[in-house]
């Protein structure tokens, strides 16, 4: 029996490269067919005109951003310049509006309205105060707190009947004044009333005696505060997009509060 003699091994050099693994050849022969049937072209690129459009847009956005920022700063530093004395906390002012997440329009109207609260801490006459986040309202005389407690926002903000009938109510933000002072006032119940509780309105509706409440106030176009409405209404609650305080509440500063009196919602 002969013995067969170790084949020599290769040098490393001249050693033949690895074999790809299946999938790694699979994945090749696809790639090839790609670039075949594309007959080696390559993928568009946008033009650099379009890349340079596109920059500029994104500056000039967070530009735009910036400057906002800081003309609320620069208004929130003539604040402090008119009397260091003010019992408001400017602090919170600026964190409150950094939080929001809001338009411009928006985010004016927040800092007009805190801003206006600020200054009427100062003047000896009473106000209120309403804090949408928390849901607390606040009446008060110059720095002092006469009565607080909680209010309720009407919902929905957007009402539509079977009939394709559209109404809105947004959100309400800002420093107004009291326009009308009502007390048991007749109400004659509209038709988005009825598209709430997705029912027909009636074709003789009568107006209902203190049917949005027994206290009112009107201060804003289509806005109200007002008290509970009674159990022969049909409203039930808040009227969409405004704000309803017990009548226990409201009747304890109702006659505190008149024509022109201020109030601030935030």
């Amino acid at each position: 029996m002969e013995n067969s003699a170790p084949a020599p091994r290769e040098k490393w050099w001249r050693r033949r490269p690895m074999q790809a693994s299946g999938i790694v050849r699979v994945r090749t022969k696809v790639l090839r067919r790609m670039g075949k049937d594309l007959g080696g072209r390559k993928l568009p690129r946008p033009p650099v005109a379009v890349n340079l459009l596109l920059l500029a847009i994104g500056i000039l956005g967070g530009y735009g951003a910036y400057a906002h920022r800081r003309s609320v700063d620069a208004r929130l530093a003539v604040l402090l310049r008119e009397d260091s004395a003010v019992p408001f906390q400017i602090k919170k002012i600026r964190l409150d509006l950094a939080e929001l997440e809001t338009d411009e329009a928006s985010l004016s109207r927040e800092l007009d309205a805190r801003l206006a609260y600020a200054r009427a801490q100062k003047a000896q006459e009473f106000y209120l105060v309403l804090d949408r986040a928390k849901r607390r309202f606040a009446f008060k005389y110059a720095d002092r707190v006469v009565r607080d407690g909680c209010f309720e926002i009407g919902a929905p903000d957007s009402i539509t009947d079977g009939r394709g009938s559209h109404w809105s109510f947004p959100a309400l933000t800002g420093s107004f004044s009291v326009q009308e002072k009502l007390e048991q006032p007749a109400w004659k119940p509209p038709a988005w009333v009825y598209a709430i509780r997705r029912e027909t309105p009636p074709r003789d509706a009568s107006p209902i005696p203190g049917g949005l409440g027994r206290y009112v106030l009107q201060f804003a176009d289509g806005y109200v505060l007002h008290s509970p409405p009674p159990e022969d209404s049909p409203l039930k609650g808040a009227r969409p997009g405004s704000f309803m305080i017990s009548e226990q509440d409201l009747g304890a500063i109702w006659r505190r509060i008149g024509p022109g009196t201020r109030i601030y919602i935030f």
